[in-house]
C-alpha cells in the first residue's frame, strides 16, 4: 500500500506520456501543414515535459504526496467524461469555439463551489465562459494567426 501514491504517479504520468506522444504524430502527419505548426510546437514542447515526469516518477524522483483516494477519482470522473466527450465528438461535430464554450461551461458549473440555486452565481459562470471564450478567440485568431476548424460556430 505504501507504493499506491507512486504507482500511481507512473501510471498517470505514463497516460500522459503516452496522450502527448500520440497528439504530437497526429500534428506532424496531418495536412496542410502550415496550419499545423503551432500545434507541432505545443506538441513537441508537451511531449518533452510528459517523458521527463514520467522518467522522474519510474527512478522515484517525483513527490507523489499521498495519491489519490478513491473519492478523489469519483470527484474527477465527470471532468474526464466531459473532456472525452470533447476531445472525440464536440470540437468537431459543434466546432472549436461553440465545443470549448459549452465545454469550459459545464465544467466550471460542475466544479464551481458556489450555489447552483442563486442567480448571481450562473452570471458570474456566464461572465468568465465569456472572457474565456473572447481570450481563446483573441489567441488564436488574433494574436497567432492559427488555423481553427472551419465549422467555428457550428
Amino acid at each position: 500500500m505504501n507504493d499506491l501514491p507512486r504507482n500511481q504517479h507512473i501510471i498517470m504520468s505514463g497516460s500522459v506520456a503516452v496522450v502527448g506522444v500520440w497528439i504530437a504524430y497526429i500534428s506532424f502527419t496531418q495536412e496542410p501543414a502550415a496550419a499545423f505548426l503551432f500545434p507541432r510546437m505545443i506538441s513537441s514542447l508537451f511531449v518533452v515535459l510528459a517523458i521527463w515526469t514520467f522518467a522522474k516518477a519510474v527512478m522515484g524522483r517525483s513527490r507523489v504526496g499521498q495519491g489519490l483516494s478513491g473519492q478523489d477519482m469519483r470527484n474527477i470522473l465527470p471532468g474526464l467524461i466531459i473532456m472525452v466527450i470533447y476531445v472525440f465528438w464536440a470540437a468537431k461535430g459543434l466546432g472549436f469555439y461553440t465545443a470549448s464554450t459549452i465545454t469550459f461551461f459545464i465544467l466550471l458549473s460542475l466544479y464551481d463551489p458556489a450555489p447552483h440555486r442563486e442567480m448571481r452565481s450562473w452570471i458570474k459562470r456566464i461572465i468568465i465562459t465569456a472572457g474565456f471564450l473572447a481570450v481563446m478567440y483573441g489567441l488564436f485568431a488574433a494574436l497567432l494567426n492559427v488555423y481553427t476548424p472551419r465549422e467555428i460556430f457550428f
